[in-house]
């Protein structure tokens, strides 16, 4: 093995450089939560433009920007230039997610009563622009490190940056309303808007900055000697069972996650009668999300990656088969296990996220073709299925048990909502559990994967330099 290849295979990214680069996920994650939670409302009543025409605009949107996902991702490995592969297409990215931010946000401020066409387009914009930076991000942080472990130890700084993120966007409408509750008035919801776009935008200018000033990409590996296509590198990765467990199991623990995410404001509030609590036992689960990544990554440093991943999905089973002990009179257990759920967040996850750095090598090696931004690219696709699936799957199911929001709902209507609040959730994490089980590439295989890209890596050419 060369002296480059043994720098590059042992080397360990300092933990102020992965904080800079990961601080993206802040403005990232914040962006996230509004656009599903409090822009159509927005739209929907404060700006008039109604229900359904809100809804279908952010729907297609949404379809438009899983098209664009595996287009980046593919690109990017493709792309070459003296400044990378993954940062032309961030700082591209860019102004177009700030400038979009700042039109759908606070279009107020813009002097702009924006309507169905300003809404579509620029929320086209955004979303280019996000993606056009996601993607290429992730694919980034699967190249940082190169060893097994530290692929986790990246992809940890993310999760608690993401999970900050999360939490400071769900903090800033709370203090807004307690300001408005002391002056006497309600919250203007337009204010929350532009406050929550602010935040996107001043987390986001800094951090993009940062990471592209102080945070170096590793070099391309030497491109292959044949052709090789989009369409071809899909159909290799599609054949890929290792890639296809990850897949799948992350689709699982996304897809229990929002199910419980998505019925948890119903079940405070007209199950437990305490729709007081509702906002506060929500937020507390992200304050603990915070913990969970550094927790779940010493565990993954004892088990491996895939053994963690299915660790946390069972204990996620246990504490959702949990709620069903709950009544309206055991506040203190569910307080437990919001804690409990909140130390488990996301714990498949992250482990999931890194494994799809490993399955990438492994292709490599097999092909010759770099495929981590058409790879990464095809895991948020699954994340997004997964949320349409929860949401189209969760809130009718509910429904059809006789649940009605807002109404005054009889024992066997609360009964179902408390059995789909539970059940759901657990048989999603349990199915991602038994997904993933037996994952084949484990560190011992992995370290063989990478000692044998290294010693061709050396011979061939341009090796990726070390994040240092």
């Amino acid at each position: 093995m060369t002296t480059a290849s043994a720098t590059a295979a042992t080397s360990r990214p300092a933990a102020w450089r992965l904080a800079v680069f990961a601080s993206l996920a802040v403005p990232l994650a914040g962006a996230g939560l509004p656009l599903a939670v409090y822009l159509p409302p927005y739209y929907a009543q404060e700006l008039g433009l109604g229900l359904g025409l809100v809804g279908a605009i952010f729907m297609i949107s949404r379809l438009g920007d899983a098209v664009i996902d595996p287009l980046v991702g593919g690109w990017s490995d493709r792309t070459r230039s003296r400044f990378g592969r993954r940062k032309p297409w961030i700082a591209a990215g860019a102004p177009l997610f700030a400038l979009a931010t700042a039109a759908i946000f606070a279009p107020g401020l813009l002097g702009v009563r924006p309507g169905a066409v300003w809404l579509s387009a620029w929320l086209a914009v955004f979303y280019i622009g996000w993606t056009m930076i996601q993607i290429p991000v992730s694919a980034w942080a699967g190249e940082l490190a190169a060893q097994y472990h530290e692929r986790s130890r990246v992809q940890t700084f993310f999760h608690v940056t993401t999970a900050a993120g999360l939490l400071l966007v769900l903090v800033l409408p709370a203090i807004l309303d307690q300001v408005a509750a002391r002056a006497g008035v309600a919250a203007n919801q337009e204010l929350k808007v532009a406050v929550m776009g602010g935040f996107i935008l001043v987390t986001f200018v800094p951090a993009i900055a940062a990471t592209l000033l102080l945070v170096k990409e590793p070099a391309a590996p030497t491109p292959p000697a044949g052709p090789s296509t989009l369409k071809r590198d899909l159909a290799v990765a599609a054949r890929d069972p290792l890639l296809r467990k990850v897949l799948t199991s992350d689709f699982a623990v996304t897809l229990g996650q929002l199910i419980r995410s998505s019925l948890f404001v119903f079940f405070v509030s007209a199950y437990m009668g305490r729709p007081d609590l509702a906002a506060g036992l929500f937020l507390l689960q992200f304050v603990f999300g915070v913990f969970a990544g550094p927790i779940w990554l010493q565990i993954g440093y004892r088990l491996g990656k895939h053994r963690t991943a299915v660790a946390g999905e069972i204990v996620q089973v246990g504490v959702n088969l949990a709620l069903l002990l709950v009544t309206p009179e055991a506040l203190p257990l569910l307080i437990g296990l919001t804690i409990a759920q909140g130390l488990a967040q996301g714990s498949g996850n992250l482990m999931l996220r890194a494994m799809v750095s490993d399955v990438a090598d492994k292709q490599r090696l097999e092909t010759g073709v770099d495929r981590t931004g058409l790879l990464f690219s095809i895991f948020s696709l699954t994340g997004k299925a997964a949320t349409a699936v929860a949401v189209g799957v969760a809130l009718p199911l509910v429904g059809a048990l006789g649940f009605k929001p807002g109404a005054t709902n009889g024992a066997e209507a609360l009964l179902g909502l408390k059995l789909v609040f539970a059940l759901g959730p657990a048989l999603a994490h349990a199915a991602s559990a038994w997904l993933i089980a037996g994952f084949s590439l484990d560190e011992q295989r992995h370290g063989d994967i990478r000692r044998q890209l290294d010693e061709r890596d050396g011979l061939a050419g341009p090796l990726a330099t070390p994040a240092e």
